[in-house]
């Protein structure tokens, strides 16, 4: 969900692309490399949320370092809030940093972030929603993904377009639907149809009646519209509020308490793909959880074949971080470029720079929220961290 006076996506998100990619490459200086002397150097909290706790050098990593991340975000007025690293399951480095923050639904001003602050993860909510669906699925609430959408809105089948009858949720899973929807342009514009899904009074009805622009399969592009199809979906097959089947199936198992799923303020319909709060910590867990094949602590949650399924790329983001991402079920799969290697990763992109980041061949999740909204530079300092101190901290990958 964006605010007001938000500048068109697909030029911000293609500046930063150009501009991580520059970042990545760019050589360390030796004072990038030490902690401020005011800044702690990331021990994580020691709280009773499930996190098992150990130092960056028993898991493999640079200690030191890591501590260069306060250093490195300094030098890039970088408004981010938190960065908390794992490996090998375990919690190694979390920081926070006070900052101006644009929460949903709350007043914009300066916080103090800590451990236990709660964060908008916006878009990175999709990610999250897709889960939703894996676990309805596995619950056999839902017979699959070739499933027809239409199936499940009887009641707005007057509404409907032309050509929703071939339309499957592994389409709006893939944003391969082909409805004829915009994202990019300013918010105010009276053809973005993000703004329709808080201020209508009927947001399914208006994403129902959006014609057809191509066959499914065929054209790829960015819609929100069909993760609240599917929040809502889940919704009815369960037969509970989205937020309360989320803490049920997914959060509790997962240690996650402290969270909030917002809500449109003018049609009360949950916010499937861009309304989640949580802590950081938190939300690092939905990457360990991806990472593991559906696991926390020996428990399956989601199995493990619909992790699978998820992080295979199916279609290029083309017109976003400039058409070198690859899609999945809502997450996205790209590449850094560290130390002059490739580094493939997964990751749950939020608006301002919420970015889980989950790197499978160095068993390595990061996450990081931000308040860079409506900068060109989002989601830039998330990339440079990873690519040049988070990734190259990683002792036994080189």
């Amino acid at each position: 969900m964006r605010m007001r006076h938000r500048l068109p996506r697909l030029l911000l998100i293609g500046a930063s692309l150009v501009l991580a990619l520059t970042a990545s490459i760019t050589t360390l200086r030796a004072d990038d490399m030490k902690a401020g002397h005011d800044q702690p150097c990331g021990s994580p909290t020691a709280l009773d949320d499930g996190w098992p706790i150990a130092s960056p050098d028993s898991v493999g990593m640079d200690g030191e370092r890591l501590c260069g991340i306060a250093a490195r975000l300094g030098l890039r007025s970088s408004e981010v809030h938190s960065v908390v690293v794992a490996r090998h399951g375990r919690l190694v480095f979390e920081q926070y940093f006070a900052g101006i923050d644009q929460p949903w639904g709350y007043k914009e001003g300066r916080t103090e972030f800590t451990a236990t602050t709660r964060h908008d993860i916006r878009s990175a909510s999709k990610s999250v929603t897709s889960l939703l669906v894996g676990t309805a699925i596995d619950r056999k609430l839902i017979a699959g993904v070739d499933e027809p959408v239409v199936k499940f809105f009887p009641e707005h089948r007057s509404v409907k377009s032309a050509g929703w009858d071939a339309i499957t949720l592994r389409h709006l899973l893939t944003m391969s639907s082909g409805i004829k929807w915009d994202e990019t342009l300013p918010w105010t514009h009276p053809d973005n149809d993000e703004p329709h899904l808080a201020f209508d009074a009927d947001p399914i009805g208006y994403v129902l009646a959006k014609p057809i622009a191509a066959s499914p399969d065929t054209l790829w592009t960015y819609n929100g519209g069909g993760t609240d199809l599917l929040g809502n979906i889940i919704e009815q097959v369960s037969g509970k509020p989205l937020e309360a089947f989320a803490r049920e199936t997914l959060f509790q198992p997962l240690g996650i308490t402290d969270l909030e799923w917002k809500t449109y303020p003018k049609n009360g319909k949950i916010a499937a793909a861009a309304g989640l709060r949580l802590r950081p910590r938190d939300a690092a867990k939905i990457g360990q959880l991806l990472l593991n094949g559906g696991k926390w602590n020996g428990q399956q949650i989601i199995s493990a074949e619909w992790i699978a399924q998820s992080i295979v790329p199916r279609f290029q983001a083309v017109g976003y971080f400039g058409g070198t991402l690859f899609y999945g079920y809502q997450w996205w799969m790209g590449r850094s470029l560290s130390d002059g290697k490739e580094v493939k990763w997964v990751g749950a992109f939020g608006w301002g720079g919420q970015r889980i980041i989950v790197v499978p061949d160095l068993d390595l999740v990061m996450m990081t929220t931000a308040a860079q909204y409506g900068q060109p530079k989002e989601g830039l300092a998330a990339m440079d961290i990873l690519a040049n101190i988070i990734i190259p901290a990683v002792r036994d990958a080189h």
